[in-house]
Formats: C-alpha cells, structure tokens, sequence
C-alpha cells in the first residue's frame, strides 16, 4: 500500500479497510502483545469493582439505609482509592499505546516497507518517543482540552436553539481530526507541538499544501463514517447490558422470581451484566484503531509535499529494474 498519496473520500474509506485486510494480521497480533494484557487486566478490574460497588449500592438503596453505603465507604476506603487509582493508571498506559501504536506502526511500515513489524520494534520506538509522549499529553491538558471545553461549552449551551446540535455535528469529527493530524504530524516530522498543532488545523481548512480546493469536508466525511461504525458496533454490546439491567430490575419487583429485590446485580444475571461491559470496553478500544488508521491516511493525504518525492522515488526504481 502507497502511504503518500493523494486521496479522494471514497479512497480514505476502502483504503482504511484495505489496509487491515492487507496488515491486519500483523498489525492486530503486535497490538494485541503490547496492549492485550493491560486491556484485559484493565477489563477484570472492572467487571470485580464495579459489581462490588453497584451491588453495594443496590443493597444500600433495597434496605432504604443510605448510611449503609457510607459506612462501607468508610469502612474501604483505602481499598477504594487505590483500585480507582490503579484503574486510573492502567486506563491511561493503555490509552497511550493505543493512541501512538497505529502512528508508530504506520511510520515504520511507510519508511520501511516491511510487512512483517515485530513487537519488539515498536516496543522500542515507544521507548525512545516516551519523553515527546509526556510533552504531547501535557500540550493536550493544558492546551487543546480547555480549548475543546470552552468551544464545545458553547456548542451544547446553543442546543437550546437546535444549532448547537450541527454545531457539535461538525466540531466532533473535526476535533478528532485536528488531534490525529497533531498525533502524526508530531511523531512522524520531530517538530514541536506547537508546530504541529498549526499544521493540525491549517491542514483540514486551507490551501497551504499546494491544493488547488479545500480537504475539509472528504476529511470531515470519512472520520463522521468511521465514528457512525463504531457507534453502532458498540451500541450493540451496550444495548446487551441495558436489557439486562432492565430484566433485573423487573425480575427484582417479582417476588417469586427468586431475584434478590434488594440486589439485582447479585447472582449470575449480574456476572454477565458486567462481564458484557467490560467486553464493551475492549471492544471500543479495538474498533479505535480504524479512526486512527483512517486518519493516518489522512495525514498522509495531507503530505503533499512528499507527494512528489515518493513518485519520483518509484520512477527511479523501476528505471533500475529495467537496467
């Protein structure tokens, strides 16, 4: 697959697809090393904690004994703290492999053309990026989030008078796409984050890459496609929990359905509720890949400028084969 070249929409969305069919093997089976088991780890925490937590506050709210709740609160809270703090720090690594592997894979595989990238290899390209990693992050706290509260502020404050609603429409794919082109454009070019951010924005509106019209919308287009895939993949695994959870709670207001009242979560019915979302926490994080594959497409896209040396490289390539 040719990285840099130039893309239409429709291009941007079969050669999303077409990459994982050509790399998926490969691309999943590293991800999956690297990041499977901080995913899993991060999924049984989840499934213990939470149903712990909710059955707690089932039971509490049963017995109409809110002071219940806070003893056991009291009573945990050193266990408490440190399980939110270990989530905490288990979400977070897990979120920067999964953010900077796509990039750090699809630079290798540009660069060097090798379809078969070893786990080791981009283990150690996330090794030497780790200090420009920890830069990244402190440009996104202290930057771009509170850029993104106070515009989407605005935008959810105008759905009084419903134009917040296109507002958030076409801001959502938007900031997604100013965030992937800053993640690319940071890692692939070593330049400094503020310098990324600027080629992050000017690249979906402007000029500025000898084009001859405006990439906005077949950009804003394909990412609004791949998030409307994901959306509805996972809806489906949280439509699952939901019914559950509502079975439950009728089941509760039987009394001879032989469903603890006080505590729908109890029991085997409750296992699965939380086993279901926490498969749709990974689920999420794996469909993740095709936003940030797509737009690393993009990005690529948006290279113009290694358009041409890309092409030129190619002729000279086959000009050697024919000598």
């Amino acid at each position: 697959m040719q990285f840099y070249k130039t893309r239409d929409f429709s291009a941007l969305i079969t050669d999303t697809f077409g990459f994982f069919k050509e790399h998926g093997r490969n691309y999943f089976r590293n991800w999956l090393l690297l990041n499977g088991p901080l995913l899993i780890l991060l999924v049984v925490l989840f499934i213990i904690g939470y149903r712990e937590l909710f059955s707690q506050i089932a039971g509490a709210t049963g017995d109409g004994n809110s002071f219940l709740l806070q003893e056991y609160f009291l009573e945990n809270q050193l266990v408490l703290s440190l399980s939110l703090v270990a989530v905490f720090i288990i979400f977070l690594a897990a979120s920067i492999i999964s953010y900077t592997f796509p990039v750090l894979y699809m630079k290798r595989l540009s660069e060097t053309g090798t379809t078969d990238i070893k786990a080791d290899e981009i283990l150690s390209d996330l090794r030497n990026n780790v200090s420009r990693f920890a830069l990244f992050f402190l440009g996104m706290l202290f930057v771009i989030a509170p850029i993104f509260l106070v515009v989407f502020g605005i935008s959810y404050a105008l759905m009084i008078i419903i134009i917040g609603f296109f507002m958030l429409l076409f801001l959502m794919p938007l900031a997604m796409n100013v965030i992937n082109f800053l993640l690319f454009h940071y890692f692939n070019t070593g330049q400094g984050f503020f310098e990324s951010l600027s080629y992050a924005f000017r690249s979906q509106f402007s000029y500025a890459n000898n084009r001859n019209k405006s990439p906005l919308w077949k950009y804003w287009g394909s990412t609004f496609i791949m998030y409307l895939i994901i959306n509805v993949v996972t809806t489906v695994f949280t439509m699952i929990p939901m019914l559950i959870m509502m079975f439950r709670i009728l089941a509760a207001a039987d009394a001879g359905s032989g469903v603890d009242p006080q505590n729908p979560f109890g029991g085997s019915m409750g296992i699965i509720l939380f086993i279901t979302y926490g498969v749709s926490i990974l689920v999420s994080f794996i469909l993740m890949n095709l936003i940030l594959v797509n737009g690393g497409l993009m990005y690529y896209d948006s290279r113009t400028d290694l358009h041409r040396t890309v092409d030129l490289s190619e002729i000279d390539a086959i000009g050697r084969d024919e000598g």
